[in-house]
């Protein structure tokens, strides 16, 4: 039997989180999977768009985008393992892979979504030196610099990950069915998460983006005419576009990190209050938003949008000539004449010619010279 409380939350002292499991009409369930699938289709096809892109494009392979494919990569980890196990969770309605495979899953998770707020906020930093502190910006981020920054976040990633292994934070929850941050396993450690994985980072990208919010409306307002830097429109597309992806994810995260900070601070008197379709909501909002960073590259950046259009191309026209190829194959296979049938056809070109000749003796020496 399913040990659950009053709402339905999983209880850690169950031995293995297969014990867990919530009975929902099959609409329910039928409707988490599909908008799953959709988030995992689109977020492994989209992230690999942007991977390809900044790897084919040189306009597109610099210091910025290497934290944007640093960001996809984060995204493109729940999608090729926690994602599809929580789908299975679904649709056998619970967990049935074992406890390993359940904290390995919440693990990964914990990765990618730290990854991505710590990549969001490498970005904006990187966008904050190169509009506000264009002077200084080569020699903070030469590529040697970059790759060191991206494998720092990568780092204080995993440091930031390991202590839910010791608390213990990681438990299969059937409202959602998944592996994850037990908000209400600790109250303390749910604070500092909170703050740490969201809060801060969450002001340093907002202090960055307002900094340049300022800078470029003094420039355009010719506030600083004489010592202003130079700001192409190139740039502040490409800021328009890396300040949608920051929004989206705060919009995207900020119900499930509130919810779980009211939790921490009073469990006794909120877990009664929150309704469990809020709960269910807020987790697969923060799903979807991993999907959405590529859309945007695409949908704002035209470097992105027309190096997509190429790949698609490339595909499409690399599927299309390969049946071509194998079609015109078989057309000459078919349409090829047997060596008895072009033997046939030389004796008869012959002969018309033989008929054309009016001497005896041109007709010896083409025999002579045909045999």
């Amino acid at each position: 039997e399913a040990r659950r409380g009053s709402r339905g939350a999983f209880n850690p002292s169950a031995p293995d989180p297969s014990d867990a499991a919530l009975y929902r009409p099959p609409w329910v369930t039928t409707t988490l999977g599909c908008f799953l699938i959709f988030t995992i289709v689109v977020d492994i096809l989209g992230n690999l768009l942007v991977i390809f892109s900044v790897y084919r494009n040189k306009k597109l392979r610099n210091a910025g985008n290497i934290f944007v494919v640093s960001l996809a990569l984060a995204d493109l980890v729940v999608a090729i393992y926690p994602y599809p196990l929580v789908l299975t969770s679904i649709f056998h309605n619970g967990w049935n892979l074992g406890s390993v495979h359940c904290q390995i899953s919440g693990f990964l998770m914990g990765v990618s979504v730290i990854g991505s707020i710590f990549n969001i906020t490498g970005i904006a930093i990187n966008r904050y030196c190169y509009i506000c502190h264009s002077l200084k910006y080569d020699k903070l981020y030469s590529d040697k610099n970059s790759v060191c920054y991206v494998m720092l976040i990568w780092l204080l990633t995993v440091v930031a990950i390991v202590p839910n292994l010791f608390v213990g934070s990681l438990q299969y929850d059937p409202r959602v069915y998944s592996c994850t941050f037990e908000q209400s396993a600790s109250s303390a450690y749910t604070i500092a998460v909170v703050f740490f994985h969201f809060i801060l980072p969450i002001m340093i990208v907002t202090y960055c983006y307002l900094r340049i919010w300022i800078l470029v409306i003094q420039v355009r307002r010719r506030v600083k005419p004489d010592n202003r830097p130079k700001i192409t429109p190139h740039d502040v597309r490409n800021f328009v576009t890396m300040f949608v992806v920051f929004v989206l994810f705060a919009v995207c995260w900020a119900p499930l990190n509130f919810i779980g900070l009211a939790v921490a601070i009073k469990p006794e008197v909120v877990v009664p209050l929150i309704p469990e379709w809020l709960f269910v909501a807020s987790y697969f909002m923060a799903y979807f938003n991993s999907c959405l960073n590529a859309i945007v590259y695409g949908v704002l950046n035209q470097n992105f949008r027309r190096e997509y259009k190429r790949i698609v191309v490339s595909v499409c026209t690399a599927r299309i000539f390969f049946q071509d190829s194998s079609n015109d194959a078989g057309e000459r296979l078919k349409s090829k004449p047997s060596p008895l049938m072009t033997n046939n056809n030389q004796v008869k070109s012959s002969l018309r010619h033989l008929s054309g000749l009016k001497s005896r003796g041109a007709y010896l020496s083409f025999i002579k010279h045909f045999f």
